[in-house]
């Protein structure tokens, strides 16, 4: 499964890819920094990820800009996307599932706790047929 990971913080993208590198999964790990370069790597439309993870507060372009800009691309509307987020903020949450993710992940602060978490998200979008455009 190819993963678009949207995150800033250079923390939280390491503690990703050893989650991914304990949990022994052979996902291919695509990076951005912001809405915008992920924009970019979605442009291409050549190789397009199967997931996405995306953090709401970012530089530049944040989550909720990302999915507007997202959810109006006919091709680009169809990735699943699922928020991971330290805001539990029913606002934010709200908007999000109006727009259109799959789903909606608070981040915990216990590194065991965000490994299970992770490792459900991936295992359940893993059995997933997923389509690829």
């Amino acid at each position: 499964m190819q993963i678009l990971l949207i995150e800033d913080d250079e923390i939280e993208i390491m503690k990703f890819h050893r989650t991914i590198s304990k949990l022994k999964l052979k996902h291919q790990v695509i990076e951005a920094r912001n809405g915008e370069e992920a924009l970019q790597i979605l442009s291409k439309k050549d190789r397009l990820p199967h997931i996405i993870l995306l953090d709401l507060n970012m530089p530049k372009i944040n989550g909720i800009e990302f999915l507007n800009i997202l959810k109006k691309d006919s091709v680009l509307k169809y990735i699943p996307t699922i928020v991971l987020s330290t805001s539990n903020n029913y606002k934010d949450m709200l908007e999000c599932y109006k727009i259109g993710i799959a789903g909606y992940v608070v981040k915990p602060l216990k590194y065991e706790e965000y490994k299970e978490k992770m490792l459900k998200i991936l295992s359940y979008w893993s059995i997933n047929e997923l389509i690829s455009v």
